[in-house]
C-alpha cells in the first residue's frame, strides 16, 4: 500500500514546515503544502490527496471558505481544521461545516499521525 498523501493549506510555513517533518517521521506519510485558501483548493482536485489540513484563519481565504470551495467541487477528500481557536462554540460551528475533525494549535508533533488516523479511522 503507498504510503498517504497529506495535504497541508496553512499561510505559516513554520506549521507547513513541523506538520511535514512530524508526518514523514512518525507516519512515513508523503506531505504536500500551499500557502493559502486557494491555492490549496486547486492542488486538492489536482493531487486529490488523502487528507487535508486545513488552517482556519488565513488571510483572502479562510479555512471555511476554502471548505466550501472543495464541497462546491463535489470533492469527498477529508478535511480536518487546525486551528488555535479552541472555544466550544468554535469547534461545534467548524464540525457542522463538514470536516471530519478539529486538531487545535498548538498540536502535538508526536502524536498528530495517531490524531490523524484516529479521526478518519485509519488503520
Amino acid at each position: 500500500m503507498p504510503p498517504k498523501q497529506i495535504l497541508i493549506i496553512d499561510d505559516e510555513n513554520d506549521i507547513q514546515e513541523v506538520t511535514r517533518l512530524s508526518l514523514q517521521l512518525t507516519e512515513s506519510w508523503t506531505v504536500i503544502g500551499a500557502n493559502s485558501g486557494a491555492a490549496g483548493a486547486l492542488l486538492a482536485l489536482s493531487e486529490c490527496p488523502d487528507a487535508i489540513l486545513l488552517d482556519v484563519m488565513m488571510p483572502d481565504m479562510d479555512g471555511p471558505s476554502t471548505l466550501r470551495v472543495l464541497q462546491q467541487q463535489k470533492s469527498t477528500i477529508p478535511v480536518i481544521f487546525l486551528t488555535a481557536k479552541v472555544q466550544l462554540a468554535d469547534r461545534e460551528k467548524y464540525m457542522q461545516l463538514g470536516v471530519r475533525g478539529i486538531i487545535s494549535k498548538p498540536f502535538d508533533p508526536l502524536t498528530l499521525g495517531q490524531q490523524i488516523r484516529e479521526m478518519l479511522a485509519w488503520e
